[in-house]
């Protein structure tokens, strides 16, 4: 290079005219103005306007000629205000231009397979093909940017607060955490694997065991699970652990985070403490343990109206142990078309449900296939638990209650979209507290809900010997805008306890002592008190910049087939390699 840049893109004002600038970057595009040549140079930090005038530089304006969008360049000139009524206000540097004295050219570019500022209108296979241009573009640049912004914020926090950063293995031991691991083949120990950890999970537990008495680290994990917008192979998440604490502690801590974020990054004061909600309530009134709080729409139970109706699709739920529910959607009759209610049916046999019943307020009276099923007090005791009014749409769904959960969740959350009931710029934070200690597998037999090291609450702990399935845990998850970004418990730090949970999920002695043996140890050894939380820092960012898809906050992200498109990942090895590590594939046929 004949010259260092001395100033970016994008810090030129006015108080810059007069001063002589060496500055680097992409060509944007290119302009010829009557003889003289405009281009925009790119950076990371902005974009600037350059002149090539021949009056000034012939050589540099006939060089000019050949660049095109996408070439490096290095230029050296003077800064001057643009003319009057020139200035672009959309530009940080807007109102001043560079006149180039001198330039080189730094690279060539071949041209691109796409428009890198108009990236959104190309497939999603050729942006990840060549995600390195697609990174050129300034909305996800700044996404990463502001991701690395809130990194380094939650980092000082947690070392404000007292909390160590410590990095915990990568190559592990496979333990049963609710996902398939990723495993590793050891060469030096043939016919063994390593697992790439699905969480820190026992590592930040042994950290407590060892004193440390507040952890953290920004991690990498890696679950081998199907993908989804908001899922990644791979992801980072915010990991922490605190000792001799219970869980209103950890959760004021994770609120006070929260706080100085959202002041920090969106200069808005988060009310604390944040509302919370029992797992029951959850279910009940939203069908989802991770509910939408910036709309109503309040999920209505109605099985004790219905147990005994003259409707038996409503009857017949109630009497084979299910539920019937319901949503008003309050004010919705003239926006709804008959065929929006008919296609909410097929909407909801994805969750297995039979069908959607409906009833519409008009100012006639109630318009329904079911109403004359129904016997004059249900009517009433209907219109009094769902408030109906003149206006109002009632959508119902009976059926086993996770069917009904599953089904009015989902109609929720896609009615208050459709109805425009959802502020998008709103970030609303809560919590859901007390889940269930266990949940039934498909064999009925009990099966953590969030993980096997999670306590029981103290007052429940008796039922672990008669009824497991009405248990409840101390965890909590944190919950934005209808994601769970974040969740954690107090653990087992008893060693009995521990090994009566893994006896109840069906670990018997030898099993617990293979998978889990050093924990079972080092419970013996006066572990303390600890518990701690996770936060999917992917997951925030995501809700914080309201992007569509989690691979618009990461920078070299997977497909839904846990590919990458750039780096042909995963990839064939030789028949050598394999032979080192004792592995022999073989061909499905």
């Amino acid at each position: 290079m004949k010259f260092k840049r001395t100033h970016t893109c994008g810090e030129l004002t006015k108080a810059h005219t007069g001063k002589t600038v060496v500055l680097s970057g992409w060509v944007e595009n290119y302009r010829d103005h009557g003889g003289v040549e405009f281009i925009d140079l790119n950076d990371r930090w902005g974009m600037t306007q350059i002149v090539f005038d021949p009056e000034i530089s012939r050589k540099a304006h006939e060089l000019a000629q050949h660049l095109r969008s996408q070439d490096v360049i290095s230029i050296k000139g003077n800064v001057r205000p643009r003319p009057d009524g020139m200035a672009n206000p959309n530009m940080a540097t807007g109102e001043v231009e560079v006149y180039v004295t001198d330039f080189e050219l730094l690279n060539k570019s071949k041209t691109p397979p796409f428009d890198v500022n108009h990236a959104e209108n190309v497939n999603q296979e050729m942006r990840l093909k060549y995600r390195y241009l697609e990174l050129r573009n300034p909305e996800l640049r700044n996404n990463l940017i502001f991701r690395s912004k809130v990194t380094n914020s939650i980092r000082n926090f947690l070392v404000d607060n007292g909390f160590i950063e410590v990095e915990t293995p990568v190559l592990t031991k496979a333990t049963p955490e609710g996902a398939r691991d990723y495993l590793v083949p050891s060469r030096v120990n043939s016919g063994k694997f390593y697992a790439l950890p699905q969480s820190p999970q026992l590592f930040k537990q042994a950290l407590m065991i060892s004193g440390f008495d507040k952890y953290f680290q920004i991690a990498k994990c890696f679950r081998d699970e199907d993908l989804r917008a908001d899922r990644q192979p791979e992801f980072t998440q915010v990991d922490l652990e605190m000792s001799f604490v219970d869980q209103e502690d950890v959760m004021a801590v994770v609120e006070k985070l929260f706080a100085r974020l959202l002041k920090e990054f969106f200069n808005r004061e988060l009310k604390l403490p944040l509302p919370r909600m029992t797992y029951d309530q959850a279910m009940l009134e939203y069908g989802k343990d991770a509910p939408d709080l910036r709309f109503g729409l309040k999920i209505v139970e109605l099985s004790d109206v219905f147990n005994d109706s003259g409707f038996g699709v409503f009857a017949n739920a109630v009497k084979d142990g299910g539920c019937v529910r319901a949503i008003n959607l309050k004010n919705a009759a003239s926006s709804l078309s008959r065929k929006d209610l008919d296609d909410m049916t097929p909407f909801v046999k994805v969750f297995r449900a039979k069908g959607v019943a409906w009833i519409k307020m008009n100012e006639s009276g109630p318009q329904s296939p079911i109403v004359k099923f129904f016997k004059e007090g249900e009517v009433k005791a209907l219109f009094e638990k769902t408030n109906a009014e003149t206006g109002d749409v009632l959508i119902f769904v009976a059926d086993k209650e996770p069917v009904v959960c599953q089904s009015l969740g989902a109609l929720r959350e896609f009615f208050g979209k459709k109805l425009g009931l959802i502020d998008e710029n709103e970030l609303n934070l809560s919590w859901v507290v007390d889940f269930p200690m266990f949940e039934k597998d498909q064999d009925g037999n009990p099966t953590p809900t969030h993980h096997p090291f999670t306590s029981p609450k103290p007052e429940d702990a008796d039922r672990l010997d008669t009824d497991v399935f009405s248990v409840k845990s101390n965890a909590y998850d944190i919950v934005i805008n209808g994601t769970e970004a974040g969740g954690g418990s107090i653990r087992i730090h008893d060693n009995a306890m521990q090994r009566k949970i893994f006896s109840i999920l069906g670990i018997d002695e030898e099993q617990a002592k293979e998978k889990f043996g050093f924990l079972l140890d080092a419970l013996q050894y006066g572990a303390p008190p600890h518990g701690g939380l996770a936060l999917g820092l992917d997951r925030l960012i995501m809700l914080f910049l309201n992007t569509e898809s989690i691979r618009d906050v990461i920078a070299f992200p997977k497909t839904q087939k846990a590919t990458c498109l750039m780096t042909d990942a995963p990839g064939v090895v030789d028949d050598e390699q394999l032979e080192e590590l004792s592995i022999d594939i073989r061909d499905n046929l």
